[in-house]
């Protein structure tokens, strides 16, 4: 599995709950999580080989911004 850190702007469990179907269709995540009091607003994905673009593709079709800050 490999570990992308997204900076977002998921503020907030509201936010969090409108990106979750988005997330959750995407085949390959494993799991992932939001950590909303980051001042990034980090989100952590653990997938199987997913190009980091179509997380910030999905994320942005749901309204939000996103920009990959690590990967490993």
């Amino acid at each position: 599995m490999e570990t992308l850190k997204f900076k977002t702007t998921i503020n907030c469990g509201g936010c969090v709950a409108t990106v979750t179907p988005h997330l959750n269709q995407i085949k390959g995540i494993g799991k992932w999580d939001v950590d909303t009091s980051n001042s990034l607003k980090v989100l952590t994905v653990e997938s199987s080989g997913l190009a980091p673009d179509m997380i910030i593709e999905k994320l942005k079709e749901a309204g939000y911004k996103a920009e990959l800050i690590a990967s490993n």
